[in-house]
């Protein structure tokens, strides 16, 4: 990063955002039981934002005369809020991000981001809890106390929730996610993330709202990414910021465990069962791999909250045809070229394909490239005078 854009980067985050301080501050003069409604209402301080109906019952109020206290109590933040320093440190980061990023970024993106840069203000032990309740922090500010200069996107047919500059249309978003859904449903099959933006720098929509789409110079928020992105992901967030968010807004496009992208109603981007996770761990790691394995990198890569054992994902595979066994355990994928059967059916379509017989060091290394098998094995299935016969120092299948 130049050197100026490191000053200036120093200056906007010379100090950890406390989200808990901002709101803290924010309410200080409302008393105890509209402080409990605020926090109640938008998870401030807990994990689950609770109903009008549930803070009413909290209160002995109807859910009507909560909504109403609600707006008050929002309204009064926004006539007496000052930009205090952390407040206005906290705009300014948003207004840094949504600017790199074209005007518009996806929110759970856009509050990863801000994490980065923040810290909640509440001892919480859980890291998951933390993180919800963190998000709801940035939630609450952005959507009440910004409101004025940012707009929420919600419930979108197009685009995930996503927050976006007030005044700024999104007409060359749309546009564009027309014309590139239809490109992606023609694809029918994953892509990594370099081949999408090729595929955009292609299309009409992009080339006549170019100028809309180009990243800015200076993007800040590439450095707080870490290893959360991969080389590749982090070289399109660095060089095409406004096409990045784009990918990320789009409804019907998902990135997977692996870091491929696609539609989301595909297995591939969003496997559903064990048979989809199975063929998704083989598919990524491009080897055979012991069914004990298969089930552990499942339960690694945490597609979802279910676990599975050693047992279900090794009954899927006898199951399924698609999956071959290839030695003790081992199973590969039949579109890799390994066939089912045997070893001796293996030997047998070996020199069968062959034009001419075959040494035994040939048979082995052939054997070998489908099956994880020992050569005492090969060895014996090739002595067996019933199914090959040797001619000279080579083997032929045996004349029935």
């Amino acid at each position: 990063m130049p050197e100026d854009n490191k000053l200036e980067e120093e200056l906007i985050f010379s100090q950890k955002i406390n989200t808990k301080r901002i709101i803290d501050d924010l309410i200080k003069n409302f008393s105890t039981k509209e402080k409990n409604v605020i926090k109640r209402r938008f998870g401030l301080d807990r994990v689950k934002r609770e109903t009008l109906e549930q803070v009413g019952q909290a209160h002995g109020l109807t859910r009507e005369r909560i909504r109403q206290i609600e707006k008050v109590l929002v309204g009064k933040i926004n006539e007496a809020k000052e930009l205090q320093v952390e407040l206005k440190q906290l705009q300014e980061t948003v207004f840094l991000i949504l600017g790199e990023h074209g005007g518009v970024a996806e929110k759970q993106h856009l509050f990863g981001l801000l994490d980065k840069v923040s810290e909640l203000g509440l001892k919480v032990n859980d890291e998951e809890k933390r993180s919800i309740i963190q998000e709801n922090h940035f939630d609450f500010l952005l959507s009440r106390i910004f409101n004025d200069s940012l707009e929420e996107i919600k419930r979108s047919d197009k685009f995930k929730d996503s927050y976006k500059f007030k005044n700024d249309s999104l007409d060359h978003f749309e546009y564009l996610s027309q014309e590139f859904n239809e490109e992606i449903q023609k694809l029918n099959n994953i892509i990594n993330i370099s081949e999408l933006v090729e595929l955009i720098l292609k299309l009409e929509n992009y080339k006549k709202h170019e100028g809309k789409f180009r990243s800015s110079e200076r993007v800040h928020s590439y450095n707080w990414l870490g290893d959360d992105l991969s080389e590749e992901e982090r070289g399109i967030f660095k060089n095409y910021s406004a096409l990045y968010s784009f990918l990320q807004i789009i409804r019907d496009l998902e990135k997977n465990k692996f870091g491929h992208w696609g539609h989301v109603s595909w297995n591939e981007i969003s496997p559903k069962t064990v048979n989809d996770k199975i063929y998704l761990v083989l598919k990524n790691y491009g080897k055979p791999l012991h069914f004990t394995e298969i089930a552990k990198l499942i339960n690694d890569t945490n597609f979802d909250h279910k676990k599975t054992n050693s047992a279900t994902v090794h009954n899927e595979l006898i199951l399924d045809d698609k999956y071959v066994l290839i030695g003790r355990g081992m199973y590969g994928l039949k579109e890799w070229g390994f066939k089912q059967g045997t070893v001796t059916q293996v030997i047998k379509d070996i020199l069968e394909s062959s034009s001419e017989p075959l040494n035994k060091e040939d048979v082995v290394k052939k054997v070998l490239e489908s099956r994880m098998v020992k050569e005492s094995t090969i060895n014996l299935a090739l002595s067996n005078r019933k199914n090959f016969q040797k001619i000279g120092d080579k083997y032929a299948v045996t004349e029935k």
